[in-house]
Parts: C-alpha cells; structure tokens; sequence
C-alpha cells in the first residue's frame, strides 16, 4: 500500500470534508432521505459514528474490542442497526459526536506501533489497512449524503488508498454471495484525479481499466457498473464487475442501472 503514515491524515482529511459536507443542515436536511432504504443523513453519520468508534476501541483497547464483539448476534443488518442506534441523537449532538469519533479513530490508529495488527471484524489488520477501510466507508455514506442532496463531490488522490483496499479485499464479493472464490484478483489501471495512472495488482491478472473514481464508487457499490465506464480485459474480470463489493456483510441490492447519471456526485 502507499506510505503508511499519509493515511491517518488522509483519514482525517476525508472525515472533516464529511463534517464540512453536514456541518450547515437544517433539521430538515438531517432528516432528507438517502439512496439506502430507510436511511437518512441522520442514519448515515449515525453509522460512521459507530464504525469509528469501533475502529477507535480496537486500536487502544483491542480486548474492550473482542469482548463486545463476543456479544454481536449472527443477524448482521441487526448488528448494524442495533450500532448506529446509539448514536442516534439530535442533529447538533450527532455533529459533535461525529467530529469526537473520527478524531478518536485516527488518533487511536496512528498511535499503534508499526508491524502490529489491530483486531477486526473479519481478521486482525495492520492500522494503516483499518484507516483505509475508514476511508472506504466515509467515500461510501459521504456519497449517499451528497446523492440526497444533490451535491457533486470534488475527489483528491487520496482515493488510491480506497483504490489499494479494493484490491486486498478484491474477493469479499464472492464470498458475500457463496460463489466458488478465483484464484487471483483483477488488476487495476486506473485514471486519478489528478491525471496521474495508477497500476495495482499483477501484471499477469485479468485488468480493469478506467477512472479511480469509478472503481471506488463500484466497490462501494453506490453505482451500478452499467453506469460506470470501468473495462475488463477478459471473462474473469469481467464477471468480478458483477460481484465486486470492498466491505464484508450482504451485499445488498446495490443501486439500479440508470439511477444516477453518469456523473451524478462526482
């Protein structure tokens, strides 16, 4: 991945555009329906809330963290709900809650020595990967915010962290839906904000090719592939554009062909 101590500030960067992105709603606006079914503005912040909390605890606690994770049921979408249900509160509450947990997360996980893991849903992570998962995550419900509300967001090279997670976790796709797993992942040739080519993956493996931007949204699964102008040099990359998803969990409905225009958030 890039340099390790770039994605804490990356991180932090990330989160306060998020923060800059809700700091000026109206209760109305908190309370504007997102593209996720049920959710909110007020839902979306609610879970980061709760995913940075997380992420926080398992770096400066990681116990604290096994332990709460040792009650979790095997209903997933129930654990979720249950996570962000904490944090629920008013719009001015949940703003400076925000504002604490993503601050606490990054400075929980720059402090963690380097070569040490941190524990995680799935595997223990180095801190770096648990930051860039962060990133992930605030790229993903910061787009549903700008989808409700009809902003176009202005991406940095800061994506390539989110382009590198894609590629580590290239295969949670397949095991969301209970398909046989490849044998490699694809390799991305990638256009970034900046202009500048991004290569990540094998130079033998099946290659996807567009924007970096597009990639993101497709992994976060905020846009449908149809109306992303990513391409596959051949079928196994082709069918990964089907399937690719970057978090673990249901992959749910996604969004539907057609939903956005082309460029819509971006």
């Amino acid at each position: 991945m890039t340099d390790e101590t770039t994605v804490f500030d990356d991180l932090a960067a990330d989160s306060a555009e998020l923060t800059g992105l809700v700091a000026g709603l109206t209760p109305a606006g908190w309370a504007e329906l997102t593209p996720a079914p049920g959710w909110t503005i007020r839902h979306q912040v609610a879970h980061l809330c709760a995913v940075f909390r997380m992420a926080a605890t398992a770096a400066a606690s990681p116990q604290a963290f096994r332990d709460a994770m040792a009650h979790l049921g095997p209903d997933f979408d129930a654990n979720v709900s249950a996570a962000l249900e904490r944090f629920l509160d008013e719009p001015g509450a949940l703003l400076s809650r925000w504002r604490v947990e993503s601050a606490a997360a990054v400075q929980a996980l720059a402090a963690v020595p380097a070569g040490s893991v941190v524990p995680w849903l799935v595997r223990p992570l180095p801190a770096r990967v648990l930051a860039a998962a962060g990133m992930m995550e605030v790229f993903a419900h910061g787009q549903d915010i700008a989808d409700a509300l009809g902003v176009t967001r202005r991406h940095t090279d800061r994506l390539r962290h989110i382009a590198e997670f894609a590629a580590l976790t290239w295969d949670f796709g397949y095991h969301a839906r209970g398909l046989l797993v490849p044998a490699a992942g694809p390799r991305f040739d990638l256009l970034a904000p900046s202009g500048e080519r991004w290569v990540i993956g094998a130079d033998d493996a099946e290659t996807i090719t567009g924007d970096a931007v597009d990639l993101c949204l497709l992994v976060t699964r905020r846009r449908h592939r149809d109306d992303l102008g990513l391409v596959a040099s051949g079928p196994l990359a082709e069918h990964w554009l089907s399937v690719a998803q970057a978090y673990r969990g249901p992959a749910g409905a996604g969004r539907r062909p057609g939903q956005f225009a082309a460029t819509a958030g971006r």
